[in-house]
């Protein structure tokens, strides 16, 4: 399993281009993408080399490829970009090998999740030794968009999202609702536009709008760690004045909105002020 790179060519490693150069066999996400990638690193391999291995029939290819590596081929699996089977194929492939009693290897290289972590600057904000969720693409679907971002709300680490430029602007809307909460966005991560940076997720959607070539490339998005109680409690003062003049729900909804804490925090917070 051969990680390439993201975007910058000089990412691949030196242990990556000894293998690609050895493989009787690359199984590829697109074989023309890895074929102009092995190009540009002067290795030359011909289209009966090459094995088509994508999302849509990575069942059928991974028999193939175990059938070449029955035969005594060395076989090198590539997508298009990063490590393979973290939102690419792969995974399927692995599972199928390991079955079959064969030796799966993995090549550390590029992963655009770590990447992203690395310039995140998430410390002391409750990730514990480092911790984070890897979310991947959320549901295209807008209520179950919504509903995932929620479930975020409370996440004690920090969560990494990927995001496609045309459902960037419906991510940073379903995002939004989470108040001033950091998230750190990677724009075209390693690549010539390279972008990076941090904003609170209600100020996302204005963000993106300032600039239109912020709609554009491939997204990995951070969204830093929920604060704990410990580390700064619901904003009591907001909720005494909503309280004083809303009803009990309205009034939690709207200091949720405002502030940016769980509506269970606030909620329970509520019904401590209201019996004292």
């Amino acid at each position: 399993m051969v990680a390439t790179p993201i975007g910058n060519l000089a990412d691949i490693t030196l242990r990556a281009l000894h293998v690609l150069q050895l493989a009787d066999s690359i199984a590829c996400e697109d074989t023309r993408h890895s074929q102009a990638l092995l190009r540009a690193y002067g290795i030359d391999k011909s289209p009966a080399q090459l094995l088509a291995l994508h999302q849509h029939n990575e069942a059928q290819a991974a028999q193939a490829v175990i059938e070449r590596l029955r035969r005594g081929e060395r076989v090198a699996y590539a997508s298009d970009a990063g490590t393979p089977a973290i939102s690419d194929p792969g995974a399927r492939l692995v599972a199928a090998v390991r079955q079959e009693g064969l030796t799966v290897i993995p090549l550390p290289g590029a992963s655009s999740v770590t990447t992203a972590l690395s310039v995140a600057g998430i410390w002391g904000e409750g990730a514990q030794h480092g911790e984070f969720v890897f979310a991947g693409f959320l549901a295209s679907k807008s209520s179950e968009r919504t509903s995932a971002v929620e479930a975020l709300r409370s996440e004690p680490r920090a969560v990494v999202m990927l995001e496609a430029p045309h459902r960037i602007e419906a991510l940073a809307t379903a995002l939004a609702t989470l108040g001033a909460r950091p998230v750190t966005v990677g724009r075209e991560l390693t690549k010539q536009f390279e972008e990076i940076a941090t904003v609170g997720a209600a100020d996302l959607p204005a963000w993106l709008a300032q600039d239109a070539n912020r709609l554009r490339g491939e997204f990995v998005l951070v969204l830093h760690p929920a604060q704990t109680a410990a580390q700064a409690g619901p904003d009591s003062r907001v909720l005494k004045l909503l309280l004083a003049e809303l009803p009990l729900k309205t009034a939690v909804k709207l200091a949720a909105e405002i502030t940016g804490e769980a509506r269970n925090t606030l909620y329970e917070l509520a019904l401590s002020l209201k019996k004292s």
